[in-house]
């Protein structure tokens, strides 16, 4: 994983709007427009999850509770299952995942939109259509799929049974027919797998014969006495049979590389054999050690560190393979190869070093927040306001977690069941709370048709502060009482909001005209504008910024009509003062970026759609990471790292808004380009 790198830039989500300012505080005193401006209608209800009539409604909302959806990491666990496992993966199933067939790509992408049978059906298929070593990727995406599946219907059927009237404790899921045959197909998997595994530890051995017969049968050669243009023939037969012959055990292939060159070069010192042929052989070498060379140091440039460690273990097995060159190019070309492969290697280990470290730093990260709701689940909980209070923090908990990236492999899946086991036992001791609570909401929903029946009687008053304190004070009972049940909920929300929509509506209409100091926060706004579009902001920075948005939100309302219009200019002024402070480094990324779609655009416009596809992802897959981090920065305040957690996310935060603006950007340079074709 990259490491992010710091934006000072100010967040335009810090741009205030002063529209959006109340007219009536908390405790319901008035502001300056509060005679003559509509009070806020109170927020739309939200019955606390898993409060209902019965316990069955109770334990029913609790699934609902959980807004944070772990459907994907609770599948991978699944998916982890010992007899599931499939060992890891060989370098020959690496190189086959490299060189992605479009059958491969194609299952890849329908897997995810397979039902359970299908994705079964799918597996059974490649098991008897490829070989088990082609098909690793897939069976992976298959599994993980499919428990997907299994535990959303799990949850489904359980959540029926509650509903039904049966206790959460007593639910037994019924045997799935479709899990018991992927099973065994898996079982099937794996004897293949092993016997495939078997074979090839079996060619291995064999190659190793073979080359270590070649290797004799160059000694012989050596040893000989004949000088004719035959025998070298015969020592190119040998080296072609070298290359033909696979790979033998990895113990061996160091020593067995060694001995080999040593004989060729004793070959190449010793026999007698034509110079014009063995200048020849030797300039033939030199000419695919520069090439080897050059391929390796451009490996520098590959994108993927991973990609050019991989490539560069061809490279030299590529080199082992070429004869020996001239003694004056032997030392420096060598010297050049280890260099170019030094920067690949040095790369390929600061990359797994960084990644290591990052993966330590999340289990950190991640164990500190089971801690956290660990605590959550040890406190005293005897009210529903403490209870939905504790939920809010552990939802947010879970959306932290969500931002968090992979412990290392040993301790993934561990420190995910410790989270996991904790949030569920919180919220079983929640339902169980909630069970309790039956004769409690009837009353709440006596208190409620109470509270409607006053708030009707004021909705045809025209005592409009009077009214306004009253209806008020109504709304904040009504958010006091807490949850009713939920068949009546919808009803009696609606009822008391239709009653305060009726008064509020009636004395907008009544003070619609007053505009007055509307019209004066226009000016002051429109004023400060002209100052934002002539600012030198080269001379101010991010702090002139930040003034000017302190200036804007401390200016009151402007008309309605005007509002939109406004605050767009707003917008833009303080997009375009942000813009002036970019550039630079940027413009270079985008100007590769630029060079990388012409290529791309020579291949084909396939490529071109596929890149922007990916942009498109990310750009969403950014705005969700966004919102996230940005809900929850404050959620370390009370941990022991709290200075050093918080700077991490508000690097994250910064990073992530400008990498979505440079992927909206490279979107449309796309975009261009496509359009420039269809032309």
């Amino acid at each position: 994983m990259a490491t992010e790198k710091n934006n000072s830039t100010v967040p335009e989500e810090q741009v205030g709007n002063a529209e959006d300012v109340k007219n009536v505080t908390e405790s319901g005193e008035r502001t300056a427009d509060a005679e003559n401006a509509p009070a806020p209608v109170v927020a739309e209800e939200k019955s606390a999850p898993a409060e209902s009539v019965a316990a069955a409604d109770a334990a029913a909302d609790m699934e609902h509770d959980e807004t944070v959806s772990f459907a994907d990491e609770d599948a991978a666990l699944a998916a982890s299952a010992p007899e599931l496992d499939m060992g890891e993966d060989t370098d020959e199933e690496r190189a086959e995942a490299e060189t992605t067939t479009e059958e491969t790509a194609r299952n890849l992408e329908d897997i995810s939109g397979l039902d359970k049978t299908r994705l079964v059906e799918l597996f059974a298929s490649l098991l008897e259509s490829k070989p088990v070593q082609q098909i690793r990727r897939e069976a992976e995406a298959i599994k993980v799929a499919f428990y997907k599946r299994h535990r959303a219907e799990y949850e489904q059927r359980r959540r029926e049974f509650v509903e039904g009237g049966g206790s959460p404790e007593d639910f037994v899921p019924q045997p799935d027919p479709d899990e018991a045959r992927l099973k065994e197909l898996f079982a099937e998997y794996r004897r293949r797998r092993a016997e495939y595994l078997a074979n090839l530890e079996r060619s291995k051995e064999e190659n190793l014969k073979k080359k270590l017969q070649i290797i004799e049968e160059l000694k012989e050669l050596v040893n000989g006495s004949e000088t004719m243009n035959s025998t070298f023939n015969a020592f190119r037969e040998l080296q072609q049979r070298w290359r033909d012959t696979g790979i033998v055990p990895q113990a061996n292939v160091k020593e067995l590389w060694e001995t080999y060159n040593l004989h060729v070069e004793n070959f190449y010192n010793y026999i007698k054999i034509n110079k014009e042929l063995r200048d020849l052989d030797l300039k033939r070498n030199y000419e695919a050690k520069v090439q080897l060379c050059e391929a390796a140091e451009a490996l520098v440039l590959e994108p993927s560190v991973v990609a050019a460690f991989r490539k560069l273990q061809d490279l030299h097995e590529k080199w082992r393979e070429t004869g020996p060159v001239a003694n004056e190019y032997k030392e420096a070309l060598w010297e050049r190869f280890k260099e170019a492969s030094t920067r690949i290697n040095k790369q390929h280990q600061e990359y797994f070093e960084g990644l290591k470290e990052e993966q330590k730093r999340n289990l950190e990260l991640k164990t500190e927040l089971c801690v956290k709701v660990e605590e959550l689940t040890g406190e005293i909980l005897t009210t529903r306001r403490e209870w939905n209070k504790a939920s809010e923090k552990l939802i947010e908990i879970q959306k932290v977690w969500k931002t968090i990236g992979f412990a290392p492999q040993k301790d993934n899946a561990r420190i995910y069941e410790r989270f996991r086991n904790a949030c569920d036992k919180f919220f079983d001791q929640k339902r169980e709370f909630y069970e309790q609570l039956k004769s409690e909401m009837d009353t709440n929903l006596q208190l409620k048709t109470e509270i409607c029946e006053q708030a009707e009687s004021l909705q045809e008053s025209e005592q409009w502060k009077k009214t306004t304190d009253e209806l008020i004070a109504l709304q904040k009972r009504w958010k006091e009482i807490g949850p009713v049940p939920r068949r009546y909920s919808d009803a009696i929300w609606k009822r008391f909001r239709a009653a305060c929509d009726r008064f509020f509506e009636r004395k907008s209409a009544h003070f619609s005209g007053v505009d007055a100091q509307h019209d004066e926060n226009l000016q002051k706004k429109l004023a400060l504008l002209a100052e934002m579009e002539a600012a030198d902001i080269n001379g101010g920075g991010f702090d002139m910024i930040k003034d000017f948005q302190r200036r804007w939100n401390e200016i009151g309302f402007v008309p309605i009509k005007q509002k939109d219009e406004v605050q767009k200019r707003y917008k833009a002024a303080v997009d375009a003062m942000f813009a002036t402070l970019r550039g630079g480094e940027r413009e270079r990324n985008m100007d590769r970026f630029r060079s990388k779609v012409s290529d791309m655009k020579s291949s084909g416009d396939k490529r071109l759609r596929f890149e922007r596809d990916r942009l498109y992802n990310k750009v969403k897959q950014l705005e969700g990471d966004i919102a996230t981090l940005e809900n929850n920065i404050g959620f370390f305040s009370r941990s022991k790292n709290a200075e050093a957690m918080i700077r991490e996310v508000e690097v994250k935060i910064a990073k992530a808004k400008q990498d979505m603006a440079d992927t909206i950007e490279k979107i449309k340079l796309i975009d261009s380009q496509q359009e420039q074709g269809d032309k």
